[in-house]
């Protein structure tokens, strides 16, 4: 490759990622100010795993907040849940270096998870579960409002289609959360956001990933599953991931069948003419 093209091709990578890096930011934006995750004074907990999508939601807040109208903090928080060969020094460096506040929490839930869960199963319910309730009573410790978790627009699809096709109930993972103790609320900046786009600015941005599989689990089949479903729908059918997203956000209880969401048994015909049916009769009549 002579100089002119390696000029031309590195020109070309940094217009395609600042495009999307504006797309991920105004996405984020969008969200946040949808469904008011953020306000002012806010001291926003922001969970990292290591992964590619906590990295890109830490890197995408920490520019929204040079711009926001609203004054927040940011705190970067890891669990350490002593997987053997966690490499507890990378999360430090990096949050180091970009300069946000940070706490490493360690608690041993790796034991309990492998004592409880038969060798073979999948463990990642029991493990998500004991880390949420060990980072909601964090969250109180220091005095955070928000609890900003990394999950995505794939995410929420695939969790929709989760608890349809395993669970039998119609629900997803709402862009912003009361936790079941009432003193939690959580937020998901990253709902608007498509898990490719993330994938690539992870990629851009050369962050320091984590890998998921440090327990030596099992991946969670039944999320492939779907994964590999809504992969083979959206390649056959362009636009669905985003139609099926939409839909999520545009509900209409009397069309479905939740006694508890409308009140059917209280359905009555209306004997009354309407005024523009009296309207009508009456120009009839003369």
């Amino acid at each position: 490759m002579t100089a002119q093209n390696a000029d031309a091709a590195s020109r070309k990578q940094r217009l395609e990622f600042n495009k999307l890096q504006k797309r991920l930011r105004r996405q984020v934006g969008s969200a946040i100010a949808d469904y008011q995750m953020i306000e002012e004074g806010d001291r926003v907990m922001v969970c990292l795993s290591g992964g590619k999508d906590s990295y890109g939601m830490l890197d995408i807040l920490l520019g929204l907040q040079k711009t926001a109208p609203v004054n927040f903090e940011l705190v970067a928080v890891n669990m350490d849940q002593k997987q053997p060969g966690f490499p507890e020094h990378v999360l430090p460096q990096y949050l180091e270096s970009v300069g946000v506040p940070y706490h490493i929490v360690e608690k041993d839930t790796y034991s309990i998870v492998k004592e409880v869960i038969p060798e073979g199963k999948t463990t990642c319910g029991l493990c998500s579960r004991l880390r949420r309730g060990t980072l909601y009573s964090f969250a109180d410790e220091i005095g955070a409002t928000k609890i900003a978790l990394g999950h995505h627009r794939d995410d929420i699809i695939e969790t929709l289609f989760l608890n349809m096709f395993y669970g039998g109930k119609l629900k997803a993972m709402p862009p912003k959360l009361l936790a079941d103790n009432g003193r939690n609320m959580v937020i998901r900046p990253l709902a608007y956001c498509k898990e490719q786009d993330l994938a690539d600015f992870a990629q851009a941005r050369d962050f320091p990933i984590i890998p998921c599989n440090l327990c030596g689990s099992q991946e969670n089949l039944q999320r492939q599953v779907i994964k590999q479903m809504l992969a083979d729908w959206e390649k056959s059918h362009p636009g669905r991931m985003e139609t099926i997203f939409t839909a999520i956000g545009n509900v209409a209880p009397s069309q479905l069948a939740d006694r508890e969401l409308f009140d059917f048994a209280g359905l009555q015909i209306n004997s009354a003419p309407e005024p523009s049916d009296v309207q009508f009769i009456n120009a009839v009549e003369v």
